[in-house]
């Protein structure tokens, strides 16, 4: 267990892994099905974009029995005989290709997708669109192969009693590859997740486009990227990438609210390794060029990065819990055995007073929220700043606090837009914000300035401005400078703003002040050491003494730690049924 899993805390029961029984028949490993030739070409994306072998073997097209004629069909009994050619077709649609499919996907690490569904969803809450549809594709021998459902099973069910709509890639039909009728899907199901205003889960395991079916499927893919960008900010959206997503289906995960992705199973890249080698010479893995790996430290693609797809989708369960249907709703109250009065002493003890010293804020967190549990969003990337979904007597938060265990907490470039991400679809989900701030500042360097600094910690900036939702603030220790305003000071319309005793508002700490301030007279100084002590001492009873913030009325009231579980409460409650006027414009312009 990782030193994330420790503060995590207890999970409610629907975000714990393993509580639903295995749904493979068996666990016992299969021999590779790349050891058999596949009778057509593999379905896959250019450059080997499923990172996954070549699909199994497509079973060759069987007649139909509802297209077979059936002479007695309208005679005695025939509306049941017809009935019964029907049941046995669905109990064919849910069997999927044959055997020797199945026992490939489960050999690769994978579970089915009728499997993975029974994971996602709750039982016998699925209802299936279109399970009997049909590519239309002729040339390369498509025609002999037009297996139901054509690769990709969408509908909608529930999750913990609330409407899902899904789609979800079946690697055992064309390599789980996207077509016409195959992306024709996906859109229906994506413009019912909008019209119903319910969440939309994406389990993703497909090899690309459809080589076979050429423009049109790259024109499906323009479809579903259109339906995210329209829903963006209106129905939930989490993509769950558990196979390959290469080329231009990588595009679909990034546009979406969250993205989960599993080790050593998951692949996600827009050039595949055989294309980087080629172009480039350079020798890359799979994993290394977009594993899961890659996208948790690396890239900040993945939000959320499980060991098996057990515990993956138990999480997604899990998050779904924390959101509201859609953007017109409050998220789901949960009533917790937490009260919301109890005293949190042990925070001080848990933060040192003096600001030099190192602590881990998700113990503080873990401290503050109702039953010690918490749910962090990108746990291993830009670790020196911590989001996390939480409750806060049964309502749901959305956590931003400076880490200064991780680069003394300071901000930098990754930092910055990770907290702007999660502002963001915090406010378009009516999420409130409880910023916990202990900040020295923006990383300084030539690294940062030449990376941009100041267009990315803009966007943190232009988030927090820009928010509606309930805004509370809490400083901790230190607030300096410009990171101190960003961190959703009440300058920038924070709603109600706390600071602890030992807080410290100021432009710069006070021994980078005295230097710049008093720098010619500690010079001149017969001593020029205990000229400085002085004048930082003379500083800091000044102008950062625990008590000036709240006489200049930068912070509303100075709280003790004790007090702060019951203080972050009761200002949330004051702010629930808050309203904001939106200025009139077409949308905003935010720094990129």
């Amino acid at each position: 267990m990782t030193a994330v899993d420790d503060v995590r805390g207890a999970r409610t029961p629907h975000g714990r892994p393993g509580e639903r029984p295995d749904p493979r028949p068996d666990a016992q490993p299969e021999p590779h099905p790349d050891a058999e030739p596949d009778p057509l070409p593999p379905m896959t994306a250019p450059d080997g974009a499923s990172g996954d072998g070549a699909p199994g073997p497509e079973p060759r097209e069987q007649p139909d029995p509802c297209e077979q004629p059936d002479p007695a069909a309208h005679g005695a009994g025939g509306t049941r005989r017809m009935a019964a050619r029907l049941r046995n077709l669905r109990q064919e649609v849910l069997r999927g290709p044959d055997d020797h499919a199945t026992r490939a996907q489960h050999a690769r690490g994978k579970l089915t997708v009728r499997e993975r569904l029974d994971l996602l969803l709750d039982p016998g809450s699925f209802h299936e669109l279109q399970p009997l549809r049909r590519h239309r594709a002729t040339g390369f021998g498509m025609e002999d192969r037009r297996p139901r459902t054509d690769g990709v099973v969408t509908g909608q069910g529930t999750v913990e009693g609330r409407q899902v709509f899904v789609c979800a890639h079946d690697f055992r039909c064309f390599g789980g590859s996207l077509g016409q009728a195959h992306a024709e899907k996906i859109h229906r199901v994506m413009d019912l997740a909008e019209a119903a205003g319910s969440p939309l889960v994406t389990l993703i395991d497909a090899a690309g486009a459809r080589i076979q079916e050429g423009a049109t499927a790259l024109a499906g893919y323009g479809g579903i990227f259109r339906r995210h960008v329209r829903s963006s900010g209106m129905v939930p959206q989490i993509s769950v990438v558990l196979g390959p997503c290469a080329g231009g289906a990588a595009w679909a995960p990034a546009l979406t609210d969250f993205v989960f992705m599993v080790r050593d199973v998951s692949r996600m890249y827009v050039t595949g390794p055989e294309a980087v080698r080629s172009l480039t010479g350079e020798e890359v893995t799979h994993d290394e060029l977009g594993g899961a790996g890659v996208h948790e430290h690396l890239s900040g693609v993945a939000q959320f990065v499980h060991d098996d797809e057990e515990s993956c989708l138990a999480d997604v369960r899990h998050l779904l819990s924390l959101l509201p249907a859609n953007n017109r709703e409050l998220p789901p109250r949960e009533e917790p055995e937490d009260t919301p009065g109890r005293g949190t002493p042990r925070l001080m003890d848990l933060v040192p007073a003096d600001p030099a010293h190192a602590y881990d804020m998700r113990t503080v967190i873990a401290e503050v929220v109702d039953d010690g549990d918490w749910f962090e969003v990108h746990a291993r990337w830009a670790s020196n700043v911590v989001c996390a979904l939480a409750r806060l007597d049964g309502e749901v938060v959305g956590v931003v606090a400076n880490q200064p265990s991780q680069l003394a907490g300071s901000l930098d470039i990754h930092a910055s837009e990770k907290a702007a991400r999660f502002v963001q679809t915090c406010d378009a989900f009516n999420i409130a914000l409880v910023t916990l701030v202990d900040v020295p500042g923006f990383l300084p360097g030539r690294d940062q300035e030449h990376g941009g600094i100041i267009r990315h910690g803009a966007k943190l900036l232009y988030a927090y401005c820009n928010a509606t939702v309930p805004r509370v603030s809490l400083i901790l220790r230190k607030a300096y400078g410009g990171a101190y305003i960003v961190m959703d000071s009440q300058s920038i319309g924070a709603d109600v703003t706390f600071a602890w005793p030992s807080n410290e508002v100021a432009v710069m700490g006070a021994r980078g002040a005295v230097d710049v301030v008093f720098r010619r007279d500690i010079e001149a100084a017969a001593d020029p050491a205990a000229a400085r002590a002085e004048c930082v001492k003379r500083y800091e009873e000044e102008l950062m003494h625990p008590y000036y913030a709240a006489e200049q009325g930068l912070v509303d009231d100075v709280v003790e730690p004790g007090e702060t579980r019951a203080a972050l409460i009761g200002a949330l409650a004051m702010l629930r049924t808050k309203h904001a006027d939106l200025p009139d414009r077409k949308h905003g312009n935010p720094p990129m």
